[in-house]
């Protein structure tokens, strides 16, 4: 199934809550859910859901519904779930190991193949079956280990320097949790930022409002 870039970034935005639904109902042992059934598990509307869905190709039937292992599939190639994309953390200070120890990136697609941090007393530790390397390797090992997806977890100060030797390897996708906004240098680069202090804000702005 194609990808088409006319998809609206609100609907590639609710992709990813479709598939953690259906994965928790395939779980279940759920065979089969209505757009109603699913709007309501996922605080949506029935209608929102199908014209979604529609954008990539009809999945339901009409008096019938999805078939949720089917349609559970359908969204991970849609996602790209499927396919394994080799990635590498860039920062290995307490949030890259966070990520790394407790985040498991295999089950969306993306596996860990290298780790990089400036800290010279970091470098040639062995964490799980990685070697912390120097980011003075970046450009060599992502080009020798296909890399497409670099996780960004150093302070925003070092970010651009980080981000050019990426660049340089060839990385055009990045997670990036730093305040660096990658696209703004490289415009054909695609990127999610995370901003953690934004998310407690908002957070902070809902409880008293």
């Amino acid at each position: 199934m194609s990808k088409s870039a006319n998809i609206s970034m609100p609907v590639i935005r609710r992709l990813p809550g479709y598939y953690r639904t259906l994965k928790v109902l395939e779980e279940k042992g759920i065979d089969r859910i209505s757009s109603g059934k699913l709007s309501e598990l996922m605080n949506s509307n029935a209608s929102q859901i199908r014209q979604d869905l529609n954008c990539f190709g009809g999945f339901g039937q009409q008096g019938y519904g999805y078939i949720v292992s089917d349609l559970k599939e359908e969204i991970e190639k849609i996602i790209g779930i499927d396919r394994t994309k080799n990635a590498v953390i860039c920062g290995f200070g307490n949030l890259g190991k966070a990520l790394y120890h407790h985040f498991d990136a295999n089950k969306y697609g993306f596996e860990l193949v290298g780790l990089f941090d400036s800290d010279k007393q970091k470098q040639g530790q062995v964490v799980g079956k990685l070697t912390i390397q120097s980011e003075k390797n970046i450009v060599e090992f992502c080009k020798a280990n296909n890399v497409e997806t670099a996780i960004i977890c150093v302070p925003t100060k070092f970010a651009e320097c980080v981000v050019d030797l990426l660049y340089e390897s060839g990385v055009k996708s990045y997670w990036n949790f730093s305040h660096f906004k990658v696209s703004t240098k490289y415009s054909d680069v695609v990127e999610e930022n995370v901003h953690l202090s934004e998310s407690l804000l908002t957070l902070s702005y809902l409880i008293d409002n």
